[in-house]
């Protein structure tokens, strides 16, 4: 007895708009049956939400090192403690968080003398710019 093979015939558009005719063998046909998911997201559009993730947390704690910096400072007077802390948070938070560099902007525009106890480097590597000049 001879052996029937089952083809089905697919047509497709060609740029000439000509159909074109291909033959499908039956072994073919069981790709059609799995079933199709939709692509994985992008690398980079992971790897960019767990940047702002992580950044966010360095800012949050520097933040908190300033928050806790002044008690520090108080319970520890003669081991200066607290002033590195102070200024590791405010690097934290100056270069990781915009919201933390705009509230430390209004922070020392509020309060100059605060600006005046500022070294020059950590104002050049957090905020890009020179200290102002402070007259009394």
């Amino acid at each position: 007895m001879p052996e029937f093979r089952h083809i089905s015939r697919v047509t497709l558009v060609s740029i000439n708009s000509k159909p074109i005719l291909i033959a499908m063998s039956h072994e073919n046909t069981t790709l059609m049956n799995e079933p199709v998911y939709a692509p994985p997201k992008p690398i980079h559009v992971l790897r960019n939400g767990v940047n702002v993730v992580a950044r966010q947390t360095l800012a949050v704690t520097g933040l908190g090192m300033i928050v806790l910096a002044i008690p520090v400072g108080i319970a520890t007077p003669f081991l200066p403690i607290g002033l590195p802390m102070a200024i590791v948070g405010a690097v934290l938070l100056g270069r990781n968080a915009v919201w933390g560099r705009r509230w430390m902007e209004s922070v020392m525009a509020r309060h100059p003398q605060v600006e005046r106890f500022a070294p020059g480097w950590l104002m050049r590597s957090v905020f890009g710019r020179e200290k102002r000049i402070i007259s009394k």
